[in-house]
């Protein structure tokens, strides 16, 4: 992002699916930097605040349901893959002929490959056209070489069993690998979207407005114009705007937003307030001495959400990995092939591709426990 003239610094959360830009306006034109980060393979989803919703809310939610549908019908299709797949099982589907059998599994399996993992597929591309590989890639290529093996396999089966290649098909694997990585997808998102209501409600603790003395007088002001030395007045029932510390009057604060303590602690002149707790049974006077982003309740969120948006030293490790074991494991299938196609008597296409599309289909349970690593 900072290579694009104007922008003179880029933070992102990704946790909050939010980045800050230090742009200047004259020299940076905003349809550049909205086209750099497409390219980079991000989804640009507006300003934020100067829509009525949060953008980034309002896509979760429509992501969340666009998982949902498409997890549903990605474990419907599999289970009845399943079920085909173990056709000599089934009593009630020996009867059905072994190549129409294949057929049906062909058509079931190729929108859940498609459709229900287009995400991997799109992923994969994106990170190609970055000059890199990641889990998408892996899970792309594990879920497509085995629905495209099977598919051939199906539709030219004399292919394979010439070279005295029992005909198998890899259908299931295909389906489940999708749907299985979908399934985790959905669970990482929808634990972000509590996370993210978490971080929501310690913001609505904080009142809009505060009752400040000034000049013998009282008035009711904006919060985030209160000024350290401010004298503020809570009254019984009010939520206190800002930490400071008491000057006059007694009450009791319920301080279990900060404590975890149910109990109400009683609170003297020379005792700390804080942003956030609730003022019960009596009228206090304070004097403000941390306001906006200096307060407890503005650091907990604060901590909440770099906490959310940074890695610990292993994931950062995790990371490393990930983007080598991808194209190892790419590597490795096309030396299979290489070997069981020139090196193995018999120089059997059909057998070295069965090798190559095994070692795929076999790095792919790899892929989903890295791919829903903890975050």
């Amino acid at each position: 992002m900072k290579p694009v003239p104007g922008v003179e610094d880029a933070s992102v959360n990704l946790a909050t699916s939010r980045a800050v830009l230090s742009y200047s306006p004259r020299l940076a034109d905003w349809s550049s930097v909205k086209r750099a980060i497409e390219d980079a393979g991000y989804e640009y989803l507006g300003i934020y605040r100067e829509t009525p919703e949060d953008p980034v809310e309002t896509a979760r939610r429509r992501e969340i349901v666009d998982l949902k549908r498409k997890f549903t019908a990605g474990a419907v299709l599999s289970i009845l893959i399943m079920a085909g797949s173990m056709q000599h099982s089934l009593p009630l589907l020996q009867s059905v002929p072994h190549r129409l059998m294949l057929a049906i599994l062909l058509v079931l399996t190729t929108p859940v490959v498609f459709w229900v993992g287009g995400r991997f597929i799109k992923g994969a591309i994106k990170a190609t056209l970055q000059k890199t590989a990641d889990m998408n890639t892996l899970v792309a290529l594990g879920s497509l070489s085995a629905y495209i093996y099977s598919a051939l396999a199906t539709i030219f089966p004399p292919f394979f069993t010439v070279a005295g290649l029992p005909l198998h098909v890899y259908f299931d694997s295909a389906a489940m690998i999708v749907t299985l990585v979908l399934l985790g997808r959905f669970l990482e998102l929808k634990a972000r979207g509590r996370t993210s209501d978490a971080i929501k409600k310690l913001m609505k603790l904080t009142p809009k407005t505060a009752k400040v003395i000034r000049d013998g007088s009282e008035m009711d002001i904006p919060v985030e114009e209160v000024v350290p030395g401010d004298q503020v007045l809570v009254r019984p029932g009010g939520l206190i705007p800002t930490d400071g510390t008491i000057l006059s009057g007694s009450s009791t604060v319920n301080e279990s937003m900060l404590t975890g303590e149910s109990m109400p602690v009683r609170k003297n002149p020379g005792d700390a307030v804080f942003a956030g707790t609730m003022n019960q049974d009596g009228s206090v006077t304070f004097q403000a001495t941390k306001v906006g982003a200096e307060t407890a309740l503005a650091q907990i969120i604060r901590l909440v959400e770099e906490a959310q948006g940074s890695k610990a030293p292993i994931q950062h490790f995790a990371d490393r990995v990930a983007s080598i074991f991808s194209p190892a494991v790419i590597l490795i299938a096309a030396i299979t092939f290489l070997i069981w196609y020139f090196a193995v008597p018999g120089h059997v296409l059909s057998r070295a591709l069965l090798n190559f599309v095994s070692v795929l289909i076999i790095s792919c349970p790899c892929a989903m426990g890295w791919l829903h690593r903890p975050r």
